[in-house]
């Protein structure tokens, strides 16, 4: 009888022992890659959320609006949020959530370089990184996916347009942003590699405005007084060629449609859009910030252990002009 009993103890321990340490902590998880995502075990999925300051553009705030607005309690989420257009501090804050084990690290970095430690520290910890609005200069497999613009393609398509004007000359102030991000080096590369291959296109002045409406029109300002001759403003986003726009306009300078001087901006602010519109600018470059939906999805999808079908997603965009934009345009895509 003793043994009896004795047999069912053990049995019954060794059936614990296999109930307690037979599904782990680790389903979900890899050792390197970034195709998987945690367990859905029914908790909050914790995130961390780095973006730029929501002051730095109309673009940006609808876009850090979206994110605030997407991963929240009731969907499901504990989310942690930092802005800041400083890549050092960024960087040290991503670091600071990868040690208090997030889940998965939404970047949109302030630079394209310098996050190599961080997406190895994010892969040891088996941190799921996933880019939106700009992208790294680093190797896909270090994240999980990207919900991006496709910055070189649009500065590509405003170049294009630019050229199709048919100028005898082009004069350009160009205004650019914060240097070394995504969008800066997107846009102005195409016009950089235009300016370089045709005699008749020619920098007036190229210089960072770091996004900033006032700056843009101090430097244009800068121009006009030394009188040197332009006829193009290209601005790296709708802010600052809205300053550039107001300096003309207090020289009396015409711009738009019909005017002395082509404006160009980019992004999505629907005041931005009415300016072409009404032919005071003659061009838009679409930047899309509504990324949150799609990121939101990409990570439920990973949850559920359902990889990304796509590493790099490029968000919806296209380039307006003052001939062809109507106000359908308007309603539907400025934010």
């Amino acid at each position: 009888m003793k043994k009896v009993i004795c047999l069912l103890l053990t049995l019954c321990m060794v059936l614990a022992l296999a109930a307690c340490g037979g599904s782990g902590n680790n389903a979900g998880k890899n050792s390197g890659g970034q195709d998987a995502g945690p367990a859905n075990s029914g908790d909050p999925i914790k995130v961390g959320v780095i973006n730029n300051d929501p002051n730095e553009s109309g673009y940006r705030t609808a876009n850090d609006k979206a994110m605030r607005d997407t991963f929240t309690a009731d969907n499901g989420y504990e989310a942690t949020f930092y802005n800041n257009n400083d890549a050092a501090q960024q960087i040290a804050t991503a670091q600071q959530m990868i040690q208090d084990e997030v889940d998965f690290l939404l970047l949109s970095p302030a630079s394209t370089t310098g996050w190599d430690t961080v997406l190895k520290d994010a892969q040891d910890a088996g941190t799921k990184v996933i880019l939106f609005d700009r992208m790294l200069d680093a190797d896909d497999s270090m994240y999980a996916a990207a919900v991006v613009s496709d910055m070189p393609k649009e500065g590509e398509t405003a170049v294009e347009w630019l050229a199709s004007q048919g100028l005898s000359e082009y004069n350009i102030i160009h205004i650019q942003g914060h240097m070394g991000s995504d969008a800066q080096l997107g846009r102005t590369g195409a016009l950089d590699e235009k300016v370089n291959a045709e005699a008749n296109w020619t920098y007036v002045t190229q210089q960072t405005a770091d996004w900033d409406e006032a700056t843009a029109k101090t430097i244009t300002q800068s121009v006009i007084d030394s009188g040197k001759p332009f006829n193009v403003i290209y601005a790296e986003n709708n802010g600052m060629a809205r300053g550039a726009a107001a300096a003309l306009d207090a020289a009396g300078i015409t711009h738009g449609k019909g005017g002395d001087v082509i404006i160009m901006g980019f992004d999505s602010d629907k005041w931005a859009f009415e300016e072409v519109l009404a032919g005071r600018w003659n061009y838009m470059g679409l930047c899309n910030p509504l990324q949150a939906e799609t990121v939101d999805q990409i990570i439920k999808d990973m949850v559920a252990g359902k990889a990304p079908t796509e590493k790099i997603i490029y968000t919806p965009e296209q380039g307006f002009d003052a001939d062809t934009l109507t106000q359908a345009d308007v309603d539907k895509y400025g934010t």
